[in-house]
């Protein structure tokens, strides 16, 4: 149906901004919640989710709510999003595009 991902996200909206996040000025698709000097970032695009916490109680609580509101997977840690890698260093996080050289590579270059 043409409507449903209008629908979906309206209902989106109305959970997550009834569970104190703030939509972002820039970015309608990323939500942020400030709490208990803690913080979690949920970022959509159409039918995934990207959720970033200052630790991992919140992001479990934050997980636990939406799966109890929608039907989701949880893929556990991610390490692609949008054809960017991910990689975890001991300061934060680094997003690479070689993920998606790798995949233009392959395509061309190993037939």
């Amino acid at each position: 149906m043409k409507q449903e991902p209008k629908q979906l996200n309206e209902k989106f909206n109305k959970v997550i901004l009834s569970n104190e996040f703030k939509i972002n000025k820039v970015d309608k698709y990323i939500y942020i919640k400030n709490a208990n000097k803690s913080f979690i970032i949920i970022y959509l695009y159409i039918d995934d989710m990207l959720i970033l916490g200052s630790n991992n109680y919140i992001i479990k609580s934050t997980k636990k709510m939406l799966t109890n509101k929608f039907n989701m997977k949880d893929l556990d840690v991610a390490n692609i999003i949008l054809e960017k890698r991910i990689t975890k260093m001991f300061n934060g996080l680094v997003l690479t595009q070689s993920y998606y050289a790798e995949k233009l590579i392959s395509k061309f270059f190993e037939r």
